[in-house]
């Protein structure tokens, strides 16, 4: 999902792209229309059945599942309801909203153009756009597309102000930036930005002449052949639709959607099974299935390539590409992303050396603990390779000195606050600004739970997840906590 549970649209090796594994004679030719059929079927139905089982156990309404694997769709699976109010049953068909995976769509379009010569990853932006305005000179004059896409900007990414349904919403958005104060140095460390993937969008629209959402169509969901891939809530409405839930037991979220100017960070509605259409042009490097070059095998490998580390390398992966996270699992490698928005979750990951993609997208409940069952069963079911382990609180005790610690921590829309109590460390998280409207709760919070000096764990209500808190400094000595893939510096 998003790399905070609570935040929308949210928050790990050289990972250039492979030949693909020879398959050996041994195996079952899955290009045989019989045998692809036969597999399809038997695979679908034990996972209907499996998915089934696994959302009932993380309270889950309903989940949507797809398993590409050597270019063919081997399974799909749809499970439990898709709006629990209205009674609608989820059915492979029906579209989730996929959150921030579409922010590798957004990169693609953009590398595309980087192809044809029209937009250079190492330019300023301002020689795209001219009437930029930052919060600094500096970081106005320096900041570049491979900054937006490695999230090393600085920009604070949760300004989540909607500026309308109109055609120049990203424009509008692109201006309230000049009051957005950075939470970092412009490249001296990564914090997940949705803002920067909005910018990125109006340098597309700036670059081609042509609106976000209908860019993103006639670039990838007209020559993939994408049938129930959309943005807008009205194309949406065409379809049958999940919505998602919040809370513990999930109930029915309040809205559907997020504002329109968010639609390159994480707009995009779809199907697993699309969304694996989408994965199958990266694994055939950058070719559709009818032979139309959309983008470089070069761009391709590219994107699959380590930008930046991770501070918290713990969760999602331990560096970033162009748009992708990097991973590693059990010494093969893996890219993907996740996605968040209001009650619903997205997970792909692709084992390239495995030849395996998963897709799942889901509307409620603990879908961290439904991605790790899911995906480690699959992996290790089609391609013996055993899902990195979670991340645990340490077994024993670990000596930390609070001081080193404590102290508040604060961005837009953020603010934390270590406490020392009873002898141990709390987390005290409370949400702010235009973010705040969007969640079901502002404050809470945590024990923090030591993993040794530096790296601690906290774990949310109704989650059966850890998930890290980070204590790290920049080169300059700025005390910063990364936790949600954002980075949080210390005011006080």
């Amino acid at each position: 999902m998003g790399h905070h549970a609570r935040r929308p649209l949210t928050a790990h090796d050289n990972a250039a792209t492979p030949d693909r594994p020879t398959r050996p004679e041994s195996e079952p030719n899955m290009t045989d229309t019989t045998d692809t059929a036969d597999t399809t079927t038997d695979l679908s139905a034990h996972w209907t059945v499996r998915l089934a089982e696994l959302a009932a156990r993380h309270s889950v309404p309903g989940a949507s599942l797809g398993i590409l694997h050597r270019g063919e769709l081997v399974a799909e699976a749809a499970v439990g309801l898709a709006n629990t109010e209205a009674g609608i049953g989820a059915t492979t068909d029906t579209l989730f909203q996929i959150g921030s995976i579409s922010k590798v769509w957004t990169t693609t379009v953009a590398m595309s153009l980087v192809d044809e010569g029209l937009l250079e990853l190492d330019a300023p932006l301002v020689s795209v756009l001219p009437e930029l305005r930052l919060a600094d000179e500096e970081l106005t004059q320096r900041v570049t597309v491979r900054h937006l896409m490695t999230h090393t900007s600085g920009i604070d990414g949760d300004l989540f102000t909607d500026t309308g349904r109109g055609d120049d919403c990203l424009e509008k958005f692109a201006a309230l930036l000049a009051e957005t104060a950075p939470n970092h140095p412009l490249g001296a460390t990564m914090s997940y930005c949705n803002a920067g993937f909005t910018l990125l969008g109006r340098v597309l629209e700036v670059v081609t002449g042509v609106q976000w959402d209908r860019l993103m169509r006639e670039r990838l969901y007209s020559p993939l052949g994408l049938t129930h891939t959309v943005t807008l809530p009205e194309d949406v409405l065409r379809f049958r639709a999940a919505i998602g839930h919040l809370g513990d037991p999930p109930a029915q979220a309040p809205r559907w959607g997020l504002m329109r100017s968010a639609g390159p960070a994480g707009l995009i509605c779809s199907t697993p099974r699309e969304v694996l259409k989408f994965a199958r042009l990266h694994r055939d490097n950058g070719v559709t299935e009818d032979g139309t070059r959309i983008l470089s095998a070069e761009s391709v490998a590219a994107m699959q390539t380590p930008q930046v580390e991770l501070p918290d390398p713990y969760v999602l992966a331990h560096s970033w590409g162009l748009g992708w996270f990097l991973d590693t699992w059990d010494g093969h490698r893996v890219h993907g992303h996740d996605g968040g928005t209001i009650g619903q979750s997205a997970f792909l990951r692709v084992l390239p050396e495995a030849d395996l993609a998963i897709c799942l997208l889901t509307n409620g409940g603990d879908t961290g603990s439904l991605y790790r069952d899911v995906f480690a069963e699959i992996a290790r079911d089609l391609a013996g390779v055993t899902m990195r382990p979670g991340i645990e609180p340490a077994a024993g005790p670990v000596a930390v000195d609070p001081a080193d610690y404590v102290g508040v921590y604060e961005r837009l829309s953020s603010r934390l606050e270590i406490v020392e109590r009873d002898g141990g460390l709390v987390m005290c998280d409370r949400i702010t600004g235009p973010l705040a409207e969007l969640v079901d709760e502002t404050e809470r919070e945590y024990e923090l739970r030591p993993v040794e000096p530096g790296l601690f764990v906290v774990r949310r209500p109704g989650l059966k997840t850890w998930f890290p808190v980070v204590f790290y400094a920049l080169a300059d000595g700025t005390r910063y906590i990364h936790h949600g893939a954002r980075a949080t510096p210390k005011v006080g």
